[in-house]
């Protein structure tokens, strides 16, 4: 049913199949875990030169990991620490181009060089972050940003 695909065309038209495979994937399902599980695969098989991508979710005021592909996580991560607390607590992307240089960088995965973070909101609450890892620096531009964040937008609308 589901077969490896390979990605034509620019990387806006690449990210705009994506996003149109996201909806696919997902209509007619309810499930929040069933759906991050599934968005993460997808863009774990969509994007190159990455080494984890999953979800953080929000749990009494701190983010808990969620559905990922890659090494095992860190599983609590305080609003305000780390990529993705900061993220979470600003409630804005984040991309970080050297992670060596982020202050309180959480290293889960030491070969982890960049990262991107994006927030995620149900009826307007935080709900959780995306968090994408890559192992080389300077990995992730504008236009990733741009997409991905369109990326999010569509998956909250099956959470």
């Amino acid at each position: 049913m589901f077969k490896t695909q390979t990605y034509e065309g620019n990387t806006k038209e690449q990210y705009e199949l994506v996003i149109k495979q996201l909806k696919a994937l997902l209509e007619g399902e309810t499930n929040s875990i069933a759906n991050l599980s599934n968005a993460s695969a997808l863009l774990n098989q969509f994007l190159d030169r990455i080494n984890w991508v999953g979800f953080y979710l929000v749990e009494n005021h701190e983010l808990v990991l969620g559905p990922f592909q890659g090494l095992p996580a860190c599983v609590r991560i305080p609003f305000g620490r780390g990529v993705c607390g900061t993220a979470a607590a600003s409630g804005k992307t984040i991309v970080v181009e050297d992670v060596n240089t982020f202050p309180g960088h959480i290293a889960c995965d030491a070969a982890s060089q960049s990262e991107i973070v994006i927030p995620i909101f149900k009826d307007g609450e935080l709900f959780g972050v995306l968090d994408i890892d890559s192992p080389e620096k300077n990995r992730f531009d504008h236009t990733d940003q741009i997409y991905l964040e369109k990326f999010v937008r569509t998956l909250e609308s099956f959470l």
